[in-house]
């Protein structure tokens, strides 16, 4: 049983993660699967305001170094640390647990987001768990491949949309939300589904190798946790 809660809110697209009590190893899973819940919805950042938590080892705090990784890889948001109390700054400031961004309040990061945040360019769409959605998946990678100027993508990313697609028709059976969205120097192919099973790539030759060719096309591809099901995603490199 642990002491550790936690509230989460948004403001001005960014999700906002209120934690309160006290965080030692036992409460990490939670808050983690918590915090990849906030990623999974794509907000513009996810500010965790620590300013009601105390620590109960100091080893726990790597649990935003964690976060803050998955959060680079996909969906490219990044993640402030906002009002920790003295001790845990302190401890923080130390750089034992990576490169972490604190700011001295959630005000303070709001402000910043709204400054720098510019949001990325998404195509986005709804399909029934039907044999069709694969092709429309298919037509809709060549869209946004055409729509943002990156013609050499229309096949790897029609690929893995299909396979991610076709994944979910069949496993998941519920509705699917199917996403492109541009960044810089990545394509990133997203698909949501109501089933909370996370993805794993068959061992058996025969079947369930659509995941190993995601695999083989993305530079990088994950699953997390969402608010209703799950979040599967594929980085494309531009």
């Amino acid at each position: 049983m642990t002491s550790l809660s936690w509230v989460t809110t948004e403001r001005e697209g960014c999700a906002i993660a209120e934690v309160h009590g006290l965080l030692d190893l036992p409460a990490v899973p939670g808050l983690r699967t918590a915090l990849l819940k906030c990623l999974a919805e794509q907000p513009r950042a996810l500010l965790i305001d620590l300013a009601g938590m105390t620590l109960g080892d100091e080893t726990s705090p790597a649990v935003f170094t964690a976060v803050t990784r998955l959060a680079t890889d996909w969906p490219g948001t990044p993640v402030l640390l906002c009002a920790p109390r003295p001790e845990v700054a302190l401890l923080l400031a130390r750089g034992r647990f990576g490169a972490l961004q604190v700011r001295a309040d959630v005000d303070e990061a709001v402000d910043e987001v709204r400054e720098n945040g510019a949001v990325a360019p998404m195509i986005s769409d709804q399909l029934l768990p039907a044999v069709g959605a694969a092709r429309h998946a298919r037509d809709l990678a060549a869209e946004a491949c055409v729509r943002w100027e990156v013609p050499h993508l229309v096949g790897p990313a029609s690929v893995v949309a299909t396979e991610l697609v076709s994944n979910a028709v069949e496993h998941a059976a519920t509705m699917i939300t199917l996403q492109f969205v541009r960044r810089a120097r990545y394509l990133h192919v997203v698909v949501r589904d109501g089933s909370t099973a996370l993805p794993v790539p068959a061992l058996d030759p025969t079947r369930g190798r659509g995941l190993l060719l995601v695999e083989s096309l993305a530079v990088q591809w994950g699953s997390l946790p969402a608010q209703d099901g799950k979040v599967v995603w594929a980085t494309l490199s531009i």
